[in-house]
C-alpha cells in the first residue's frame, strides 16, 4: 500500500489541496491573513471557514508585535493552552496560560453560581502582563473580557475569539465588531479550541522568523 510517510511532505501536499480547492477565494485575503485562513482550513478540513473568519483592525501585525514583546497570552480552555507550539512561544519566550481548572476559580464560581470561565477572565485581565486572549470555548469569557474593556478602556493587544456552540457563541462574536481593538474572528456558531490554535500558529509561523519552515 502505498502513501505519504514523511510529516512535512503530508503537510506540504495539504497545503497545495487547500490553495487549489479555495480558487479565487484567496483573493480575499492578504498574505498574512491567507496563511491564517489556510492553517484553520488544515485542521478542520472544512472550507466554509474561508467565508466565516473576519479580520478587524490589524489584529495579524499587533499580535506579532505582541508576542515579540513577550506578551503572555491567556487560553479559555487547557486544551488551547496545551496546543500552542511549545518550540514557538520559547523562542519568544511568551506564556500561554489557562486558569479554568484552577480549584480557586472553580470554587468561586461555585459560589457566585456563574461560570469558571467568567472567574477565570476576571483574574486573567487583571494581569497586565497578558495582552493576547484566546477564546475558543466559552461565549462568556468573550462577554466578560468585552465587559472589561467597555468598563476601563484598556484594549487587548488581540483577540481571537472563535467560541463554539449554540447559547451565545453566535451573539459573543458580533459584538465584537462594537470594539476597536484588534481582533480575529470566526461568524457564526462555528470555531473551538482548535480553530483558536490553529489561528495563533498562522500568525506565529508567517513571522521572519518562521519564514523557512513555511509551506504556503
Amino acid at each position: 500500500m502505498e502513501y505519504i510517510k514523511k510529516p512535512m511532505d503530508i503537510e506540504k501536499k495539504s497545503f497545495e489541496i487547500i490553495t487549489e480547492e479555495l480558487g479565487e477565494k484567496v483573493k480575499k485575503f492578504s498574505e498574512d491573513e491567507l496563511l491564517v485562513v489556510k492553517r484553520v482550513i488544515h485542521t478542520t478540513a472544512d472550507f466554509e471557514y474561508a467565508d466565516l473568519i473576519e479580520f478587524r483592525n490589524n489584529p495579524i501585525e499587533m499580535g506579532r508585535e505582541a508576542i515579540r514583546n513577550g506578551a503572555r497570552i491567556y487560553c479559555d480552555t487547557s486544551m488551547i493552552a496545551n496546543g500552542l507550539s511549545k518550540i514557538s512561544l520559547k523562542k519568544f519566550e511568551v506564556e500561554a496560560y489557562s486558569l479554568v481548572s484552577d480549584k480557586e476559580v472553580s470554587e468561586i464560581a461555585k459560589e457566585r453560581k456563574i461560570t469558571r470561565s467568567i472567574v477565570a477572565m476576571e483574574k486573567a485581565i487583571l494581569d497586565e502582563k497578558t495582552g493576547i486572549f484566546l477564546i475558543g470555548n466559552a461565549p462568556t469569557a468573550l462577554f466578560k473580557l468585552m465587559e472589561f474593556v467597555k468598563e476601563t478602556g484598556i484594549k487587548p493587544k488581540l483577540v481571537v475569539g472563535v467560541p463554539v456552540g449554540f447559547v451565545g457563541a453566535a451573539e459573543s462574536k458580533k459584538e465584537l465588531e462594537n470594539f476597536d481593538f484588534p481582533y480575529i474572528r470566526i461568524n457564526g456558531r462555528k470555531g473551538g479550541s482548535t480553530v483558536a490554535v490553529s489561528i495563533l500558529h498562522g500568525i506565529l509561523y508567517g513571522m521572519n522568523e518562521f519564514k523557512d519552515r513555511l509551506d504556503g
